[in-house]
């Protein structure tokens, strides 16, 4: 079983800045996120063997130490840049109003999901989804019978949509919460549990 979560709430989030590659802090509430997925997932592991596998972004760093701290010592945690959020290139801490006054009519016509993979100097959804697949194989072939994946919203899209076999515009409609967690089990489901 893989169990896929999302980073706390930061003060880019808060703001509503694009994070990207850059980082802010957790917020109170996003460290207290960070507690309910952790206690979440101490009744869902128990005591069986399993791997941590964390982006190593700080916000994602510092979302997985809370949730350790509920759970008994891991077998293994790696921290594998595949799992980082998207860059955005020059749009990495900018909102929407800013991207719009510097980019005019950048995003016209496309969701907020389709428009982050047009960022100047940024990664496209092709390249993001190749690194995401990749990774997301080594770690399935983990002989763990759980492995606990910590990672961002963007990235958890495409994670989840390969997983349950979506189109892109698919996987970029799903959301992307900060106080729940998935189950990517076998036959392509994805099952969400709330925190």
């Amino acid at each position: 079983m893989i169990y896929l979560l999302r980073h706390g709430q930061t003060a880019f989030n808060a703001a509503g800045r694009m994070q990207g590659q850059l980082d802010s802090p957790l917020t109170a509430w996003g460290q207290s996120q960070a507690e309910g997925m952790g206690a979440r997932l101490a009744s869902l592991v128990g005591t069986t063997a399993f791997a941590v596998y964390v982006s190593p972004l700080g916000r994602t760093r510092a979302s997985a130490a809370i949730v350790l701290s509920h759970l008994p010592p891991p077998s293994l945690v790696q921290f594998d840049p595949r799992l980082m959020e998207i860059g955005m290139g020059k749009w990495d801490g900018m909102t929407d109003y800013e991207i719009e006054a510097e980019y005019p009519g950048a995003g016209a016509g496309m969701t907020a999901q389709q428009w982050a993979y047009h960022g100047p100097e940024g990664e496209d959804f092709a390249t993001v989804q190749r690194r995401l697949i990749a990774a997301m194989a080594d770690i399935a072939a983990d002989p763990r019978p759980v492995k606990i994946v910590v990672s961002h919203g963007a990235v958890g899209r495409v994670i989840r949509g390969d997983h349950a076999g979506l189109t892109k515009d698919q996987m970029l409609a799903l959301d992307a919460p900060q106080d729940a967690l998935f189950a990517l089990a076998a036959d392509r489901v994805v099952i969400r549990i709330p925190c």
